[in-house]
Parts: C-alpha cells; sequence; structure tokens
C-alpha cells in the first residue's frame, strides 16, 4: 500500500473479504455472539484462519505465515471494523503477535507464532492495570525469579478477550524498578496454575474484556527481561494505527446507512435527503470519515515501511478516527430520528463499537499529546 492508494491486489483482497464478513457477520449474527460469554464463534474463526489464512497474514513466512505487512493487516481490520465482527481478531493479530515479533527472540519466535499463524492459538496483550493508564509508567504487575522460574503477582484489567485467551502476552516490571526502567514481557498460559480470570461488564458487548489476576504464575520470558520499554512503545503505536483502520471501516459503514435512510424516508411528500439542511449534515459526515481514513491510511503505511514518523502519525490517525466515528454514529441515530434510539435499529451496535474504541489504547486527547510530542518526526519526513 502506497499512502495514497491501494495496489489492485489489496482492493481485490478487499473485496473477498468484504464478501466473507457479509456472509459471517450480519447484525443479526452480531447480537447472537455478543450475549454469549466467549464472544466469537469457533467455525467461523477457523475458516478465518484456513480459508483466508487471515491469522497469518503479517506473519513472516518462516514463522509460518503469509509473509505480508501491517498494511494488509489494516485492510483486514477495516473491513473487520465494518462488519462489527465479533472476534478475538484484534487482540491475537493486532496486540499479542506484534508485541512477539517487536520483542521475542528467533527462537521464541518459532515457538509461538506458528500456533497462531494456523488458528490454533488466541492470544492477547495485558498491559493495562486497574489505574487505566495506556503507558509504561503505569504498569504495577510485579515479576520475581524464584530460583530458575519467574513468577508474576498482580492483576491485569481491561485485558481484550482475556476470558478466552490461550496465550497471554504479560507486561510486567522487574522487582525493585520504576518508570520505564526493567519492563519485561512474559507469557503465559490462559489456563495455568496461579491465574484467575474475570469478565467484565463492557458498555460495548461485542468486545469482551476481563481481568486478569496473577498469584504466582509460572512466567516465561518474551525477549530479554527488563528491556521490553521499546517493543511495548513500539507496538501500541502499531495497534493504534490498526485500531485507527478499523474504526473507519466501522465510520463509513454508518454513513452509508445514514445516506440509504435520508434517501428512503419520506417527510412533507419528499424524501428527507434532499432537504438542504440534511445534505449539508451528510456532506459533514462524508468529509469527517474520509479525513479520518486518510490519517489511518497514511498510519498504516508508516507502520508497514517503519517509517521514523510512525508515533507521530499513529496518534495522530487514531485522535482522528476517534472522533470522527463517534460523531458518525451519534448523527447517524441523529438521521434515523426515534427509530434510531431503540434497540431494534442496529445503529446502537455500531455507537457502542465507537465509544469503546474511543478509550481503547488512549483517548483523542492522549494522543494529541504524543502526536504533539513526537511532531518533529512528522516534519523530519517532509524534509526528506
Amino acid at each position: 500500500m502506497s499512502r495514497f492508494a491501494f495496489s489492485d491486489e489489496q482492493d481485490a483482497f478487499r473485496e473477498v473479504l468484504r464478501r466473507f464478513l457479509e456472509e459471517v457477520s450480519p447484525p443479526s449474527e452480531v447480537r447472537r455472539l455478543m450475549e454469549e460469554e466467549a464472544g466469537y464463534d469457533p467455525a467461523v474463526w477457523r475458516r478465518m484462519a484456513e480459508e483466508l489464512g487471515l491469522t497469518s497474514v503479517h506473519i513472516p513466512e518462516e514463522y509460518g505465515g503469509q509473509g505480508f505487512s501491517l498494511g494488509e493487516l489494516a485492510v483486514v481490520l477495516e473491513e473487520m471494523g465494518r462488519a462489527l465482527l465479533c472476534s478475538p481478531f484484534f487482540a491475537t493479530a493486532a496486540l499479542a503477535t506484534t508485541a512477539i515479533l517487536n520483542a521475542g527472540t528467533e527462537q521464541e519466535k518459532r515457538e509461538l507464532l506458528p500456533g497462531i499463524a494456523t488458528g490454533e492459538t488466541i492470544a492477547t496483550l495485558a498491559f493495562t492495570e486497574e489505574n487505566g493508564r495506556w503507558d509504561a509508567a503505569g504498569v504495577e504487575t510485579v515479576a520475581r525469579q524464584d530460583g530458575n522460574v519467574w513468577r508474576l503477582e498482580g492483576t491485569k484489567s481491561f485485558v481484550l478477550d482475556g476470558g478466552i485467551a490461550d496465550l497471554l502476552v504479560v507486561l510486567a516490571r522487574l522487582e525493585g524498578t520504576d518508570g520505564e526502567n526493567g519492563l519485561g514481557f512474559f507469557t503465559v498460559a490462559g489456563e495455568a496454575e496461579g491465574v484467575a480470570r474475570t469478565g467484565l461488564q463492557a458498555m460495548d458487548p461485542t468486545r469482551k474484556l476481563a481481568r486478569i489476576a496473577f498469584a504466582g504464575a509460572e512466567a516465561q520470558p518474551l525477549g530479554e527481561v527488563g528491556q521490553a520499554a521499546a517493543a511495548f512503545a513500539r507496538t501500541l503505536r502499531q495497534a493504534a494505527a490498526l485500531l485507527a483502520n478499523e474504526m473507519v471501516g466501522g465510520a463509513e459503514k454508518l454513513r452509508e446507512s445514514a445516506v440509504d435512510y435520508a434517501n428512503l424516508r419520506v417527510q412533507f411528500g419528499r424524501q428527507i435527503g434532499s432537504f438542504q439542511s440534511m445534505k449539508h449534515r451528510l456532506a459533514d459526515m462524508l468529509l469527517e470519515v474520509e479525513l479520518a481514513k486518510s490519517a489511518a491510511y497514511y498510519a498504516a503505511a508508516a507502520a508497514a515501511e517503519d517509517d521514523a514518523a510512525l508515533p507521530a502519525v499513529a496518534a495522530l490517525a487514531k485522535a482522528s478516527a476517534s472522533e470522527a466515528y463517534l460523531q458518525t454514529a451519534i448523527t447517524t441515530i441523529q438521521i434515523h430520528g426515534g427509530i434510531g434510539f431503540t434497540w431494534d435499529n442496529d445503529t446502537h451496535l455500531w455507537f457502542k463499537r465507537a465509544k469503546s474504541s474511543e478509550v481503547f489504547l488512549g483517548d483523542g486527547a492522549h494522543h494529541r499529546e504524543a502526536m504533539m510530542a513526537n511532531w518533529h518526526l512528522m516534519e523530519a519526513g517532509d524534509e526528506t
């Protein structure tokens, strides 16, 4: 993917994805799955892995993957956001897999990634805690060495799909360290002794969150112990860019829904879409969504190319997508009128995803601050 256009192969890939997701994730299926504890359909997960190879898209070929870039993964997530797919895909592919790729040794990648590539392993990244911070300074879970074994003590919260993950990639702090010093990634089996998982009640039931308590759980180091700060920061930036692409997919779906309803609904003998005030609202929606798309695509390209400007453009994309998605959801509900506020109307499903995604990985204010702190990187990229 260039920064301004998709290739013919990517467009063809998108068409295949859209047809598949329209088949497996209609609103009726979304409503069914969001009421279930697991929150996903194992049969669909297998098809995603076996028929389309989605779980292996950006995993290098030497680890059993397809060897594509984060640009192709962004296309997948945009279409999943459009379809509101209930699946542990973001937790597995965008969070856990990228953390392993960024932090793991060659041997660790060969051990952990093939299972993810085939879809046999559902994984997630556990880094946020009860304090709700999205940065390294908020990590309080402690890793202590017990002879030749590492053990974890502490609690992770708001862990995406943490209740069903087979593999937990956990960010912890070595005893006696603070700030970004002494951070380490560790892997823990989801069903390991000393791991207690509790589902959280979330506003968005299409995404399952969990609290995970570690009480001396045995863990395996991932990468160099105590040197995970840089890999963690890179993982969060990549995840923010990917989430922005997922969000613009949902925003585009809502915008299309608003246009369709405006051309269908009749008042005073005319379609409401023909009223000048409605045209202005629809035009504003189009502008907001297209601007957010541009930022999200730019961030995906920067992530795929490992561009030095990624810290700034990922933050820009997440902030832009957060605001565009939520505002589009609000406007779509308003355009639908009274029916838009009812449970029977599907718009609220995307509205709840928009609100949860707005705060996940940090809200707009958090990312605007990050963007300004790293603005010099974008300026340097423009000069070159």
